[in-house]
Formats: structure tokens, C-alpha cells, sequence
């Protein structure tokens, strides 16, 4: 029979990690309940380059940044995992979309993306911000794009093809981030309102030299041309694998290569031709 007294001192051995560990995650609670009780948030903006023309943006992707009382951005990994089911994650993607309608009509020329969890939606503070920003201005909608995880669309695709119809009735258009994991993205294709495919970084890295990763995105590229769907490269890091993706028909291009997010878009810089990165 084992010891009860050693094992109840093992249990205590690892009690102060457990305890570590919650107390970060309640302080990390508490600093971004703050950041977002404030506002203290802003967009890093990146590029997403012209295939045909790789030195021209198609448009860019905000994505947002939490700040500490110092004015420090917050790694987001500190804090997604332990807000994205509670309702900070919510203010969080309202707070994106009320900063990516300042962006739009600080930058006329300019077309946005910006993400989207599926649990905002029906959040009656992201639809007030959808709502007024619209109000105030009709033809932002033409140049905002939703970002929705494809794992995410599928796991609700009636509510999803509703959401979809609506945005896309106020000019908005929907791409689904990462795709790519197999015969559920095939269907969300058929079923939902998609504009734009960001193919998953995991099938652009290296390219190249990959023949698996060619095989599949060469068939996913196909597929969108099909059916009259823009494609996007995430994650690209290097010249070979831009030029191996423009050679198999990708429309757009996003990665390291062509830019990092910036806080200081081109609008914001002297020169206005100027491409964030």
C-alpha cells in the first residue's frame, strides 16, 4: 500500500507552480481588463502584396495590439488563450473593428482586413460598431474585409452562411484565415458567402522545396479559380517561395518577405507612397 503522506507531499510539491501560474493569468486579466477599459489599443498594419505586381498592396491586415499602462504593446500571446472564451475577447474584436473604420477613413485609398472571432457574433457591442461606422460613412464597407478562421466557419456553417449574407449586403467581404485542413474546407467553400482564401502558413513555408506543400497548394489555388475566389499566401519568408507561388497563380502575397506589421502605416509617414514594413 502506498504512502498517503508522501503522496499528499508530492500533490504539495507542485501546488506553488499551479499557483504561479493562476495568479499570472488573474494579473494578466486585470492589466488587459484595464488596457481595453481605457482603449489602449492600436492597429499594427501589414501588407498584402499584388501578385502581378509584387511592389503594389492589395490591401492590408490590422491586427491588434493591447497596451500596458506604460504604453507598451502586450505580447497577445500572454493573453489570447486565457480571454478568447470570456467577453474581453468580444471587446477585443470590437474594439479591432472601431479601429479599422478610423483607419479606412483615415486612408481613402486604402482596403482593410481585419479578424474576427465566431463568438462575436451576435455581440451587440461589435454589431453598434458594424452599425454606426457604416452609418457614418456607407462606402467604408466596400473596403473592409472580415478575417474568420476557416476551423472556426465550420463549426457553425448555417449561423455563419446567415452572418456572411448580412456582410456581404453592406459591401463587406469575408476571408477565411488558414485555410486549408482538408474535406470540411471543401464544404465550407460550396455553403458559405467567401471572397478571399488566406491559404495556411503550413502549406507556404518552403515551398519551393516541398513537393507535398506544392501538390496541395497548386490544387487549393486551382480550386479558388474555380470558383472565383481570391487566394492569399500567408507566411512567406523568402524570394523563392514568392516566385514559386506567383508561378502557380496565387493573386496575393503576405509574409516577412514583403513586411512585418508596422504601427506607423504609409498614411501616417512623409511619404505617402511609402509601403508599411
Amino acid at each position: 500500500m502506498g504512502n498517503p503522506t508522501r503522496t499528499k507531499n508530492a500533490r504539495d510539491l507542485s501546488s506553488p507552480l499551479s499557483v504561479m501560474v493562476k495568479s499570472q493569468d488573474a494579473d494578466t486579466l486585470i492589466m488587459v481588463r484595464n488596457a481595453l477599459e481605457q482603449k489602449r489599443v492600436m492597429l499594427a498594419f501589414q501588407p498584402v502584396m499584388q501578385a502581378l505586381e509584387p511592389d503594389k498592396t492589395a490591401f492590408y491586415e490590422g491586427l491588434i495590439r493591447v497596451l500596458d499602462a506604460k504604453g507598451r504593446i502586450i505580447p497577445a500571446k500572454d493573453f489570447i488563450g486565457v480571454i478568447e472564451d470570456k467577453e474581453l475577447g468580444r471587446i477585443i474584436d470590437t474594439l479591432t473593428l472601431e479601429k479599422g473604420f478610423e483607419a479606412l477613413a483615415a486612408a481613402p485609398d486604402m482596403r482593410l482586413s481585419i479578424n474576427m472571432s465566431i463568438r462575436s457574433i451576435g455581440y451587440s457591442r461589435w454589431k453598434h460598431t458594424l452599425t454606426t461606422g457604416l452609418k457614418r460613412d456607407p462606402t467604408l464597407g466596400e473596403r473592409l474585409i472580415i478575417e474568420i478562421s476557416e476551423k472556426a466557419a465550420i463549426t457553425i456553417p448555417e449561423i455563419m452562411q446567415t452572418f456572411m449574407a448580412e456582410l456581404h449586403a453592406q459591401g463587406i467581404s469575408i476571408a477565411l484565415d488558414n485555410f486549408g485542413s482538408g474535406y470540411s474546407s471543401l464544404k465550407c467553400l460550396k455553403n458559405l458567402y467567401v471572397d478571399i482564401l488566406k491559404i495556411n502558413g503550413d502549406f507556404i513555408r518552403d515551398i519551393d522545396v516541398d513537393s507535398g506543400n506544392h501538390a496541395i497548394t497548386r490544387a487549393i489555388i486551382s480550386l479558388a479559380q474555380e470558383l472565383d475566389i481570391l487566394t492569399v499566401a500567408e507566411s512567406i519568408e523568402t524570394h523563392t517561395e514568392a516566385n514559386t507561388l506567383i508561378q502557380l497563380g496565387i493573386d496575393c502575397l503576405q509574409g516577412y518577405y514583403f513586411g512585418m506589421p508596422t504601427i506607423t502605416p504609409y498614411w501616417q509617414k512623409s511619404d505617402p507612397r511609402q509601403i508599411a514594413g
